[in-house]
């Protein structure tokens, strides 16, 4: 892949990976309730996915599931634009100096470091604060039943000060752990399948594959980390949630220890389908939305409309 070709401006990378997420996070959201309240679930018969979704329905309206959306916006939008922007510049850091082109090894280690980036910038407070809000059982339909944190604002004051500002950094090794390995496999799987389709159809430098190629190749690429990662992600949402003061690799060995033999050692995999369809889908519309509105951002710029921050 050409560097000079391939080459966007970093504003470009920035807004569009922004557009995205809030795409994203509209559409896929109710999957990520569903999977919160999957994994939090300590009964010895695990709910499936559709039973946990119509308890939340029934009990506590379809908004419900909904929970945490605040927190999800505010965060995604900053997340994804640093994911998107951040893997660029490290893509072009790792290219190489005389032809400019970027190898898979180096393509997954900017993966890793896009990961890692986002997860201490941004998702380890927002995933607190969204599952601590997604955790509360209470119904939206009665307003007599107050739940302990009102909205995403709210929660990070709560948070703050019961517990101190380090609560909101809760699970962070785990956390960078997940968004590195997802977003290492995740780049890969996708550039490698949109090189290989654009060789398949003799795509000519500077024009796009169709938006539903975009999809398949980004549902496909973002279910891989999700499977090898389950455990980590099940862990991380245990520690989140727990109000616990004890940290570091103690309460991690603390809580996968009695998770395990509380719960059997599946437990480790709850949610693993929601997080499956959340993931998958939701990178499928994140690619897509991203590829789509970075052709916008280009058309503007040709048009002197934003001012371009270059790599």
């Amino acid at each position: 892949m050409s560097r000079n070709n391939d080459k966007k401006n970093l504003s470009t990378h920035f807004m569009a990976g922004g557009g995205a997420g809030l795409t994203e996070a509209l559409c896929c959201h109710p999957l990520d309730t569903i999977k919160v309240r999957m994994q939090l679930s300590k009964k010895a018969k695990r709910p499936g996915f559709f039973e946990v979704a119509i308890n939340i329905m029934r009990k506590e309206k379809p908004l419900a599931l909904y929970k945490g959306l605040g927190a999800v916006v505010t965060g995604i939008v900053p997340k994804m634009a640093i994911r998107f922007s951040s893997f660029e510049l490290y893509k072009s850091w790792m290219a190489n100096k005389t032809t400019g082109k970027v190898s898979t090894t180096a393509t997954f280690f900017a993966g890793l470091g896009a990961g890692t980036t986002e997860a201490i910038l941004v998702v380890t407070p927002m995933d607190v604060i969204k599952i601590r809000l997604q955790a509360q059982r209470h119904s939206m339909a009665d307003p007599l039943d107050i739940p302990k944190y009102r909205n995403a604002a709210h929660a990070a004051y709560t948070i703050v000060r019961e517990e101190g500002v380090r609560a909101l950094y809760k699970g962070v090794l785990l956390t960078a752990l997940r968004q590195a390995t997802n977003q290492a496999v995740n780049f890969t799987v996708y550039q490698e399948m949109k090189q290989q389709m654009k060789k398949f159809q003799g795509t000519k430098d500077g024009q796009e594959l169709p938006t539903y190629q975009h999809l398949l190749m980004g549902g496909i690429s973002g279910a891989m980390g999700p499977i090898a990662n389950a455990p980590i992600d099940t862990i991380k949402t245990r520690i989140q949630r727990s109000a616990s003061t004890e940290r570091g690799w103690s309460k991690v060995v603390s809580v996968t220890t009695n998770l395990v033999k509380n719960e059997g050692f599946l437990a480790l995999y709850k949610g693993l389908l929601p997080r499956l369809m959340r993931v998958g889908v939701g990178q499928a519309v994140t690619f897509a939305a991203y590829e789509r509105i970075k052709i916008y951002m280009e058309i503007l710029s040709q048009k002197g409309w934003f001012v371009k921050i270059t790599e």
